[in-house]
């Protein structure tokens, strides 16, 4: 389509990413002009739009750069890309959804309203339980929120923790020193971190003890002052070692807790800590629950078809 005496325009890097903003015939281009109720131009590299309404040029530069930055991360499915970004877009506000870690490989968007939702609640309360099913990105949020206040100096240290939970192989008898055999547990924080900043910076704060990545009974004893502090795959604490975790937050902190229900390894008839908390404390002022389900998956679509299957079956039992 031609371009007409426009108001405002976007330049895209290259051609080819802006056949993948335009999508097959143009399909993505259609679902953005319904959305916007202006029609988008596009000559050579450029988009733009005939509008001087500020609004509207904000909602515009909004879905372009989602785009732009979920196609550079690798994402090729551009046309639910265009969705969930309308999506989320429509119901949330523009300017407060997204995470831009300071140094960032990329910014984190939320894919649909719960993980806006999400991020959203991270920012108002000091405490925020995510509980969702596997893929459904509460602890890459967590983490990629953890890493922009750290980085901006709202608090001066970093602390991911996970509860070591032996399933189905016994630690005592995996290879290696105390650090070895921790580590796989450790690993998914790691990997969770080095998808929003360089590894070298990952490597760097580590070393420095800026960030502290330990095992749950690490925690035992201490007040963490100044810290933004993320329990993962809390579904696998006891009762006692949830209480001992959420006792630990000291003044200006902030605790995220992450974790699958449907995910429990905990021998039978030990109660998850995760449940325990859900039914004591939702309601308490200053604590935020987010539930995540199979609709919120962002990995590969067989995973969300795997959760929907599986939670399926149990609402059946």
């Amino acid at each position: 389509m031609d371009k007409v005496d426009n108001e405002y325009t976007i330049v895209v890097p290259d051609v080819e990413l802006l056949s993948c903003i335009c999508g097959t015939n143009d399909n993505n281009l259609k679902l953005i002009e319904d959305h916007l109720g202006i029609p988008v131009f596009t000559r050579g590299n450029e988009l733009s739009v005939d509008t001087d309404n500020e609004s509207l040029r904000q909602q515009f530069r909004f879905i372009i750069d989602r785009i732009t930055d979920e196609v550079g991360a690798g994402s090729r499915n551009t046309q639910d890309i265009v969705a969930s970004v309308l999506n989320v877009e429509q119901k949330a506000d523009i300017n407060n959804i997204s995470v831009l870690v300071p140094g960032a490989l990329r910014k984190v968007y939320p894919h649909n309203q719960h993980q806006a939702d999400y991020i959203q609640a991270m920012r108002t309360h000091d405490m925020v339980f995510a509980i969702g099913a596997a893929g459904s990105g509460k602890t890459f949020i967590a983490v990629a929120e953890a890493l922009n206040l750290l980085l901006t100096h709202k608090v001066s240290k970093l602390v991911l923790t996970r509860p070591v939970v032996e399933a189905g192989e016994s630690l005592g008898f995996l290879p290696g020193d105390l650090e070895d055999k921790i580590n796989p547990y450790l690993r998914p924080l790691y990997d969770s971190m080095e998808m929003i900043v360089p590894r070298e910076t990952v490597r760097r704060l580590v070393e420095s003890e800026i960030i502290e990545i330990a095992p749950l009974a690490y925690m035992r004893g201490r007040t963490l002052n100044n810290c933004v502090i993320i329990l993962d795959e809390a579904q696998n604490t006891t009762k006692e070692q949830m209480k001992m975790f959420l006792t630990r937050m000291g003044q200006g902190s902030k605790v995220f807790i992450t974790g699958d229900i449907t995910q429990i390894d905990l021998p039978k008839r030990v109660q998850s800590g995760l449940v325990h908390a859900s039914n004591l404390l939702d309601g308490i002022e200053g604590i935020k629950f987010i539930r995540l389900n199979a609709e919120d998956v962002v990995r590969n679509p067989l995973v969300k078809k795997i959760v929907k299957a599986y939670e399926n079956e149990k609402s059946e039992e």
